[in-house]
């Protein structure tokens, strides 16, 4: 992935944006930040973002929308995504943003640390899975192309030994 690649930190209220860019200066990371969930798509959609946290409740689009339209384009399927709220997790709500396929749903205030180890992993691992996906397309469009020639195409035939005997 681009290393311009950045996280999109979204929610409505501008002293939890600060506080959770706060948490997250230590790691050095590329961060954008939205206010709502239509501009939170807005960003997503020019491109570039490796890692949405998202405000669950918000008003107009909240983030289950949001992430409910991520997961329905191509573009945008594979970005991780992490929900915040500041109200307790019903298992129904849970269940729902798991099978969005969140990658985790936070409870508000969120210890620094906690959040750091959590954003560096699903960041770090979203640039290596799309830097290896760039690959593999690289790769099978030198193939299509006839510019690589396949592995196996390119070994010798193996070779039989015999014993003194002449047999296999």
């Amino acid at each position: 992935m681009p290393s311009n690649s950045k996280i999109l930190v979204v929610d409505d209220h501008e002293d939890t944006l600060f506080a959770l860019e706060s948490a997250l200066a230590p790691l050095d990371y590329p961060l954008a930040c939205a206010t709502s969930g239509d501009d939170a798509l807005k960003q997503i959609l020019r491109g570039q973002i490796g890692l949405v946290l998202l405000d669950l409740r918000m008003p107009d689009v909240s983030g289950l929308d949001v992430a409910r339209y991520m997961r329905g384009l191509d573009q945008t399927r594979s970005i991780p995504i992490v929900l915040l709220t500041g109200y307790d997790v019903s298992r129904e709500l849970a269940a729902t943003a798991f099978l969005l396929g969140v990658a985790d749903v936070v409870l508000k205030p969120i210890d620094p640390l906690t959040l750091r180890t959590k954003v560096r992993y699903l960041f770090e691992t979203h640039q290596r899975l799309q830097s290896m996906q760039q690959e593999i397309d690289e790769l099978r469009a030198q193939l299509k192309g006839g510019s690589v020639v396949p592995m196996n195409s390119r070994l010798p035939a193996p070779q039989r030994t015999h014993d003194k005997r002449g047999h296999p």
